[in-house]
């Protein structure tokens, strides 16, 4: 998103966060109910144009949505969705993105009402492993030939018992309907919003072995003083680190590999 659809959605959100929603049910209710209407104006291009429509009146666009809505969703769901019809968007596309993104937010604060945002982020960033590690996992969730009842069925018996409702119901929704995107950008998408929810950053930490809960705490305790804000760690186990850990942040690179030294010794040593 760009200039005003930006500053629309940022509305939209402050909206969303006034509203003090603590109640897992509300919440969930609300998700599935914005993650609806992002079905439905995806599928609707006639609608999603007339709602984004930066000729009409707001006044003209909120009552669409009351005739479309009302009494088939819950009235936040009616308001919010209303607020983004009378917002100012770039594009089409960019009112259903924040749509989704609302979505994504409430079933975020559903998570956080268990107080299981760290079995949401972890249950995302564990599924995004299983299906990068798998391709014909993956290729079965991405082929289009396959109804989504299919495609819920088949990430129901793969994961009920091993994730949270929650993030089975996030991982769900972005499977069935990618919108366009890969898995795993979606995946890092909603992960991504949940972080955001906390105010805190995601490390993935590479190790050759598992560390402890005591070295989990110490680290993110020190990357929490260096970044200034929270930090979630993704552990990844992989062999090929030869000592020491990586981390990665956004787009910087911490690493204390002995692989990563020994290539720097040598670097040196060819210069």
């Amino acid at each position: 998103m760009r200039g005003a659809s930006r500053a629309s959605y940022a509305d939209l959100l402050e909206r969303l966060t006034a509203e003090d929603i603590t109640s897992a049910a509300v919440a969930t209710r609300l998700g599935n109910e914005l993650f609806a209407v992002v079905g439905l104006l995806d599928t609707e291009h006639g609608l999603r144009r007339a709602l984004s429509d930066p000729g009409k009146p707001a006044a003209e666009k909120g009552a669409v949505v009351g005739a479309l809505l009302g009494g088939k969703v819950t009235r936040r769901t009616e308001s919010l969705v209303a607020a983004a019809a009378e917002g100012h968007w770039a594009t089409s596309g960019d009112m259903v993105d924040a749509i989704e993104e609302l979505a994504v937010t409430a079933m975020v604060l559903a998570a956080e009402a268990e107080d299981g945002l760290d079995d949401l982020e972890d249950g995302l960033f564990r599924f995004g492993r299983v299906v990068a590690g798998q391709p014909d996992l993956r290729a079965a969730l991405a082929d289009p030939s396959l109804p989504e009842n299919g495609k819920r069925e088949l990430l129901d018996t793969l994961l009920r018992g091993k994730v949270t409702p929650v993030t089975l119901a996030v991982i769900s929704q972005v499977v069935a309907h990618p919108r366009g995107r890969s898995l795993n950008a979606a995946l890092d998408l909603c992960a991504g919003i949940a972080a955001r929810r906390r105010e805190q950053l995601i490390a993935v930490v590479r190790s050759a072995t598992e560390l402890s809960a005591a070295q989990r705490r110490r680290l993110a305790q020190a990357l929490a003083q260096s970044y200034g804000h929270a930090v979630h760690l993704n552990v990844v186990l992989d062999p090929s680190v030869v000592g020491g850990i990586s981390i990665q942040i956004g787009d910087e690179l911490i690493d204390g590999t002995a692989a990563s030294r020994l290539a720097a010794v040598r670097r040196k040593l060819a210069s």
